[in-house]
C-alpha cells in the first residue's frame, strides 16, 4: 500500500463543492479499506484566492481526518495551485499524488485503475478522454487542433490528457526542480521521462457551478504551451519574412508589366492596399509573437516567488 496525497485545485467552487466533496470522501474511504492506498494517505484541497465561501468550505471539510485545506496568499492560476500542493504532498513524502479538478467532470472511479497501473512499475498515469462526443463543435475543433500544432512544433504531449494524472515520488522530485514562472505542467511531465500509461475515462458533464477555464483561460494556457516548449513560432517569422520579401518583388514586376501593356488601371492602389494590409498585419502578429517571448525572459529573469500558502488546516 502506498501513501496517496489527492491533490484537488479549487477556486470559487461554492456551488460544487459541497457536492463533489461526498464523492471525493466517501472514494478515498474506499480506496482506505480496501487497502489500494495505505491509511495516512490525504485528500488536499488547494485553494486558489477564491472570492466566494470556497476556503470556508474548505475549513469544514478540514474536519476530516483525512482531509488537508491549502489557502494561497491570492488568485495565482490553475498550474500554480497544482504546484503548490504537488509541492506539498512532496514534503509530505507522499509515495504517489493523483491531481485532478474538483467539479469531477474527470471521472473519480479511474483513480483507482491509475493506481493499479502504477503497481505495475509506471511512475506516471495519465487519465486520458476516451472521446470528445460531450464537447462542442467549437471546443473539439480547438482542441484538435492545439494538439496537433504542439506535435508539429515538437512538443511532447499526451492527446486528450488534461490535469488527471498519477506521479510517483521520484516524478515529482524531478518536476519540482523545473523553477520557471510560465508554467505548463501538460508539457514539463512528459520531459521528466519515466515510465508512463495511460487509463482511458469518459468525461462527464458539470453538474454544478460554471466552468473557471473559459475559451480565453485555455488560449492563454496554448499560447503558454506554445512558446514555453517550442522555438519554431520564430523560426516561422524569418520564412515568412523571406516570402513576403519575395512576394512584394513579384508583386513589383507584375504590376509594372501591367502598367506598361495597358492593362493595369492607372490608380494601382486599389491593388495596393489589400496587399500592404496583410503584410501589416502579419507584421504585427509576428511582432505580438516576439514580444510573447521577450517578455516571458523578463517574467523569468526576475524570478519572483510562484505563490505565497496564506493559511494550511487539517494537519
Amino acid at each position: 500500500m502506498k501513501k496517496l496525497y489527492w491533490i484537488f485545485p479549487c477556486y470559487n467552487e461554492e456551488e460544487c463543492l459541497p457536492f463533489t466533496s461526498k464523492s471525493i470522501l466517501a472514494h478515498f474511504s474506499e480506496l482506505v479499506s480496501q487497502k489500494v492506498i495505505s491509511e495516512d494517505s490525504r485528500i488536499v484541497f488547494v485553494d486558489d484566492g477564491s472570492k466566494d465561501n470556497t476556503w470556508s468550505l474548505i475549513e469544514e471539510l478540514a474536519k476530516e481526518p483525512a482531509v488537508i485545506g491549502l489557502r494561497l496568499s491570492r488568485n495565482k492560476g490553475h498550474q500554480f495551485a497544482l504546484e503548490a500542493g504537488l509541492r506539498y504532498a512532496y514534503e509530505k513524502k507522499a509515495e504517489i499524488t493523483i491531481t485532478m479538478d474538483v467539479d469531477l467532470q474527470d471521472d473519480i472511479e479511474a483513480a483507482k485503475t491509475m493506481i493499479e497501473e502504477c503497481e505495475k512499475g509506471f511512475d506516471v498515469v495519465y487519465g486520458v478522454r476516451n472521446d470528445r462526443k460531450s464537447d462542442s463543435f467549437l471546443k473539439r475543433f480547438t482542441a484538435e487542433g492545439f494538439y496537433a500544432l504542439m506535435k508539429g512544433m515538437g512538443v511532447e504531449l499526451v492527446p486528450d490528457a488534461g490535469e488527471f494524472r498519477l506521479l510517483t515520488y521520484r516524478v515529482l522530485e524531478g518536476l519540482l526542480q523545473y523553477e520557471e514562472s510560465n508554467l505548463f505542467l501538460r508539457g514539463i511531465v512528459p520531459q521528466v521521462g519515466y515510465p508512463a500509461s495511460t487509463v482511458g475515462f469518459k468525461r462527464k458533464e458539470r453538474e454544478q457551478g460554471k466552468t473557471h477555464y473559459p475559451f480565453r483561460k485555455m488560449f492563454d494556457l496554448a499560447m503558454d504551451g506554445m512558446t514555453s516548449f517550442s522555438n519554431k513560432p520564430l523560426s516561422w517569422i524569418s520564412k515568412i519574412g523571406m516570402i513576403l520579401s519575395a512576394l512584394s518583388v513579384l508583386a513589383m514586376i507584375v504590376f509594372g508589366i501591367l502598367n506598361g501593356v495597358g492593362v493595369l488601371p492607372f490608380s494601382i492602389y486599389y491593388y495596393l492596399f489589400p496587399f500592404i494590409s496583410l503584410m501589416t498585419g502579419i507584421v504585427l502578429l509576428c511582432l505580438s509573437i516576439i514580444g510573447l517571448y521577450v517578455g516571458k525572459i523578463a517574467i523569468e529573469s526576475r524570478k519572483r516567488p510562484h505563490y505565497f500558502i496564506r493559511d494550511i488546516v487539517g494537519e
